[in-house]
């Protein structure tokens, strides 16, 4: 069935409501505007299904949210689980309830006991409901840090952790094999029962906060410093707030200062252009704050609270972002040196970071003897190599983390976790201010010792069909010629992850990785979550600006021989 004989049956069969009806008619004279909502249907990338709110296959709503859990109830249901259960959280976005109880709707009807939320949740206390209820599987509707018009679906399998090869692939099979929506099964309201529907509250809140605490390093550092040490937080209107505050006042933190403006849910997220605790922009409202009351550390989740942002005094007195690498790297040292300390580092002590993760990290935790496994990007892909640790009982995890500003410690939850980071960031700042240090300084101790490291990132959108498509030629024209120089330097080596054989056997996937003689490199890789080209950049300088020189060079050369492919 072709784009336009999708447009006609969404418009004229019985099954779809009259207001979805009407919103695609405003649109039946603009053929792109069909095309692009009904060429293709939503597919599962590193953040699950993810898309822009509106009728259409290749939108979200409550149509595409039951027909892909149908194609869950249907894969659950063929692999004869004795008593299959799902366990469902949602985030603070548009519709974001109202998909999460259409996802229990169609498993209730189905069969399938639901554990469901009360109200919204981070995503990582989701990981731990699936692991807690012994759930076959989980859901979580939220489309992370992407702008106030999309939302999404993630799917998590028993372990806990997001759906990988071969569940993501059979997942999606079962989905796309839902040729009619009329084949959806679908209660017509939330039922009572409670053996098919169970309601979690904040006992259980507790429990994972209780579980979250159990990872805190230097309790009594903290109680000793925290009346000096000042926080500002904003969990950018998203499901953050109670969770982080809990945590922080259960440690000992008493000077946290939640900015005012963004500590409520809004799904249009009015205060920012997005709600990314990657952009300083988001944190334009918490800096104004930190300010005025002379705060130490600003944190920041994103609306699902998997993602934290830090921003911190640099030595001119000024608020600066850090990168997802920088306080990754200061995690790492914080976290090794501390279980140094404690005596709880070993051989078989291990950090996993991605491929396109800055290599500081790398130097720090070898440096204190731990392992480093790098896999392809994407959290999921952390969580894999956790249960190959359980499994196989050769490697200790200590911590995982990757440049898009999402961290895990400890074995309960799999998947990043911004409750847990922002207790270990600010546990970690209160102990470098216990030796007269801002976190600031911290990250420059680390430079000075192990090189100035420089990472950045470029995005090219592509939009539509044919945008697809374009992204697939310049991967395809690189992957067949690819350049001999960059930037001057000559190119040593060219990973192709779609054939490459490494130490660590990874899935195929459509990613470039250039490495040159200078040991910088960049990697070009299709986003997971939207439909544009990534490409990561990184050096190491002499100096802060020597770094800056080099990364900016780098980039613009790589810019531009893409632009010529």
């Amino acid at each position: 069935m072709n784009y336009q004989e999708r447009y006609t049956q969404w418009i004229t069969e019985q099954i779809f409501d009259e207001e979805t009806k009407s919103e695609l008619i405003q649109i039946k004279t603009d053929t792109k505007e069909i095309e692009d909502r009904f060429y293709k249907d939503l597919e599962f990338g590193t953040g699950g299904l993810r898309g822009v709110i509106g009728a259409g296959t290749n939108r979200m709503n409550r149509y595409t949210v039951g027909r892909a859990t149908q194609g869950l109830a249907n894969y659950i249901l063929k692999k004869n689980i004795q008593s299959p259960s799902v366990a469902i959280a949602y985030d603070s976005r548009r519709f974001s309830r109202e998909f999460a109880e259409e996802a229990a709707k169609v498993l209730n009807a189905n069969g399938i006991k639901v554990y469901l939320f009360s109200e919204l949740r981070p995503t990582p206390e989701l990981s731990f409901a699936v692991r807690e209820f012994k759930a076959t599987a989980g859901l979580v509707i939220t489309a992370s840090h992407n702008p106030p018009e999309y939302n999404g679906y993630k799917v998590y399998w028993n372990d806990g952790a997001q759906v990988i090869s071969p569940i993501a692939e059979e997942l999606i099979a079962e989905a796309n094999a839902i040729q009619n929506f009329s084949d959806i099964k679908r209660m017509d309201s939330l039922t009572n029962d409670k053996s098919l529907l169970e309601i979690i509250g904040e006992e259980f809140d507790e429990k994972y906060i209780a579980k979250v605490k159990t990872l805190s390093l230097n309790e009594e550092i903290v109680k000793e410093i925290s009346d000096e040490l000042k926080i500002v937080f904003t969990p950018l209107h998203g499901s953050g707030n109670k969770p982080v505050r809990k945590i922080l006042k259960e440690v000992g933190f008493k000077n946290v200062i939640v900015v005012p403006e963004q500590e409520l849910p809004d799904p249009n997220f009015s205060t920012v252009k997005y709600p990314n605790p990657e952009e300083k922009d988001a944190f334009r409202l918490a800096i104004d704050l930190a300010k005025s009351e002379n705060a130490d550390l600003i944190i920041g989740t994103d609306p699902d609270c998997d993602r934290v942002g830090v921003v911190v005094r640099n030595s001119s007195g000024e608020y600066v972002v850090l990168t997802g690498n920088q306080t990754g790297a200061l995690l790492i040292e914080y976290l090794l040196s501390s279980l140094k300390q404690q005596g709880k580092l070993n051989q078989k002590s291990t950090i996993i970071n991605t491929i396109v993760t800055g290599k500081m990290g790398d130097k720090i935790a070898k440096a204190y003897g731990a392992g480093v496994i790098s896999v392809l990007t994407g959290f999921k892909y952390i969580a894999d190599k956790v249960k190959s640790f359980e499994a196989a009982g050769d490697r200790e995890f200590i911590f995982g983390y990757e440049e898009s500003y999402g961290y895990l410690a400890g074995n309960f939850v799999r998947d990043k976790d911004a409750v847990i980071a922002s207790m270990l960031i600010c546990e970690m700042a209160a102990c470098y201010k216990k030796k007269g240090m801002t976190l600031y300084e911290g990250l420059m101790e680390l430079y000075s010792k192990y090189g100035f490291h420089a990472e950045s990132t470029a995005s090219i959108a592509f939009k539509g069909k044919e945008g697809m498509e374009m992204m697939r030629d310049l991967l395809n024209k690189m992957r067949a010629d690819a350049p001999q120089t960059i930037n001057g330097l000559k190119v040593v080596e060219v990973r192709d992850y779609m054939v490459y054989e490494g130490a660590i056997k990874l899935p195929k996937e459509n990613v470039l990785y250039f490495t040159l003689e200078d040991e910088s490199w960049f990697c070009l890789r299709p986003s997971g979550t939207e439909p544009k080209l990534k490409i990561y950049f990184s050096v190491t300088g002499k100096s802060l600006e020597d770094a800056a020189i080099r990364i900016n060079s780098l980039k613009k050369s790589v810019e531009n021989c893409v632009a010529e492919y």
